[in-house]
């Protein structure tokens, strides 16, 4: 493997080895390139600077800590990765949002009183609550002042363009030259950010239609929407009855860009999205609470891809707490898991589905341990030793092709990956019970750990057959600077089958932190109504909006301006509530409890 190679993820290197209809035919392997352009986006580590270091036909937007999004053309990543200050290159992954009687369950109505201990109320006044998503109804009463103004402070549509202007793009020097609101926010290269002021002006109109013709920003899908309720939606269309958790705090909306029509956000947006609500939230003066209630399951979930290690330096600038969903993949049967011992073979087993267009397995293992793979037909046909070998390895088994690639550590993840990925020659991949056999040669320690494809992006049928529970939280959740939240029934008391586990045992950053209610929550629904929702999504903005309410009694209200960060993690875990069940906390379930906004504060 060349200098260069080892400076470039194992995925990136696989998609650039595969071919166009490769690429084509692969959940994973065409996420960040552009057909039309034939370039690529990636996501880079670097030391020094890039200013002045980089040919002028690739774009770059520079992120905080030594982090940017390069697009460039293929030919020039390995250019790129030679760089003496690039430290290393990721390409980005596909983002899933989190979908599958709250606010009291969370104790938080004794805060939210005019009782002498809590003066006026917390209610996230003077905090910002930011939330990451697609997008908002800002028509909503529940995001509106009594004035009929918006509590939006300032939104970013990265699916946005400018009138006038092809592909939205235009460089901040010709700003004079757009047409009507809005402009693409200094640092960045796409989109539309609106202020409060435009925000209102579409308002003013007094009907939607006319509305977006001013702000034409809409939640398509109705996530977001959904998710910004929970969190601090104000009620005023249910005469505060359905209100959310800091129904007083100013918004930061971004939309997340979708590259393609009935795509998926992507990795490189969610973190611009972090560096934009970092910036806003220092132009305003003001702490801010993020919410994430989206996620992928690439990666060794042990918190060190570079979107992980990013929001790790974003969770340390400035006054700001972040909540991530851990997913819902904890009963979908993607992950399986298991130890090796010399002269003993594992197979481990999946079922595809019927009418599966896509597949694909990754195994992380210990780099000191060796073992053959080999890949078992449902007719029983087998195929392997599946490498190693340099670079990309191709395999045909009955009507699948197969593209198998072995990694090799690199200098911020020291596991190995194996990357299967299942190629269907015609429509539909061969079903059946699917088996990888595990054939010891060398072991130390004999731990490995697979993970198919995100349940969103597979049949629901498709699963391993002895599944584990256990590590199935999706990224970013699994980042050491996001609180992790897991959900659970607040009707029933009882953990949330679907909510994504941390490992069975972690000594030092104990995954989840704890759970919030995430099943059958009433919220805001687009159009102004409310919908009854359930997923993890939906649990992480209840502590998203504690967060908020924490840092307004100590930093608004005065009693304490260090209270966000690590000191807001370790007040929301020690006023968790014990749920039945769990003899043992933390947990991998639930984390240190179930939130408790009353018993978190320190009075």
């Amino acid at each position: 493997m060349a200098e260069g190679d080892q400076k470039i993820e194992n995925l990136l290197n696989l998609a650039m080895e595969a071919t166009k209809e490769e690429r084509e035919r692969s959940e994973n392997l065409e996420v960040g390139y552009d057909e039309e352009e034939q370039t690529w986006e990636v996501i880079v580590r670097y030391s020094g600077t890039l200013e002045g270091q980089v040919p002028r036909n690739w774009a770059v937007v520079q992120l905080s800590g030594g982090y940017a999004i390069v697009t460039l053309p293929q030919d020039e990543i390995p250019a790129l990765a030679a760089l003496p200050q690039v430290e290393y290159v990721e390409m980005p992954k596909r983002l899933y949002f989190s979908l599958d009687a709250g606010r009291a369950a969370s104790c938080v109505s004794a805060v939210q009183t005019s009782q002498s201990v809590w003066p006026g109320s917390l209610t996230g006044r003077g905090i910002l609550v930011a939330v990451i998503d697609s997008g908002v109804d800002y028509f909503h009463p529940d995001f509106r002042n009594g004035d009929g103004g918006t509590r939006i402070a300032a939104m970013w549509d990265q699916t946005g363009s400018l009138p006038g202007v092809t592909g939205g793009s235009l460089p901040p020097e010709r700003d004079s030259e757009r047409i009507g609101v809005g402009r693409i926010p200094e640092g960045f290269l796409m989109g539309v950010e609106y202020t409060r002021e435009e925000i209102d002006a579409a308002l003013e109109t007094g009907s939607r239609e006319d509305g977006y013709e001013i702000v034409p920003e809409r939640d398509v899908s109705g996530h977001g929407t959904q998710v910004l309720g929970i969190a601090a939606g104000n009620g005023r269309a249910s005469g505060g009855r359905y209100r959310g958790m800091a129904p007083d705090s100013d918004l930061i909306i971004v939309k997340l860009g979708t590259p393609r029509e009935n795509g998926f956000p992507r990795t490189t947006e969610l973190m611009q999205a972090f560096e934009y609500v970092a910036r806003k939230a220092e132009a305003f003066g003001r702490p801010v609470a993020v919410n994430v209630s989206i996620g992928n399951v690439y990666g060794p979930h042990r918190g060190t891809t570079l979107l992980e290690t990013y929001i790790n330096r974003m969770a340390d600038r400035g006054r700001c707490v972040i909540a991530a969903g851990t997913g819902n993949e904890g009963n979908t049967g993607g992950h399986a898991a298991g130890r090796l011992v010399s002269g003993q073979p594992q197979r481990i087993e999946l079922l595809v589905n019927d009418y599966e267009t896509t597949m694909n397995i990754q195994i992380w293992k210990d780099y000191a341990d060796e073992f053959e793979i080999t890949l078992v037909h449902p007719d029983g046909r087998r195929v392997g030793p599946l490498g190693p070998g340099a670079g990309a390895a191709r395999y045909r088994i009955g009507t699948v092709d197969l593209l198998v690639y072995y990694g090799e550590p690199g200098p911020y993840q020291g596991r190995q990956e194996i990357y299967l990925d299942f190629i269907p020659g015609k429509t539909y991949l061969d079903s059946g019970v699917w088996g990888i056999l595990l054939t010891p040669v060398r072991i130390v320690t004999g731990e490995y750990q697979m993970w198919m494809i995100d349940a969103r992006a597979r049949g629901d049928g498709t699963r391993f057959l002895q599944p584990s529970a256990d590590a199935t939280m999706t990224d970013p959740s699994t980042a050491y600077g996001v609180i992790a939240v897991g959900a659970y029934d607040a009707r029933s008391n009882s953990y949330a089958a679907f909510s994504g586990r941390g490992w069975p045992e972690e000594p030092y950053s104990p995954k989840p932190d704890l759970a919030a209610p995430g099943v059958d929550i009433t919220t805001t629904a687009v159009g102004g109504g409310y919908v009854s929702v359930s997923g993890t999504s939906f649990a992480a903005p209840f502590v998203t909006g504690a967060a908020a309410l924490l840092m307004q009694w100590g930093i608004t209200d005065g009693n304490d301006p260090y209270l966000y960060g690590e000191k807001a993690r370790a007040y929301l875990r020690s006023g968790a509530r014990q749920l039945p069940g769990f003899t043992r906390y933390p947990n991998n379930q639930i984390g240190y409890g179930a939130l408790c906004v009353r018993d978190s504060l320190p009075v």
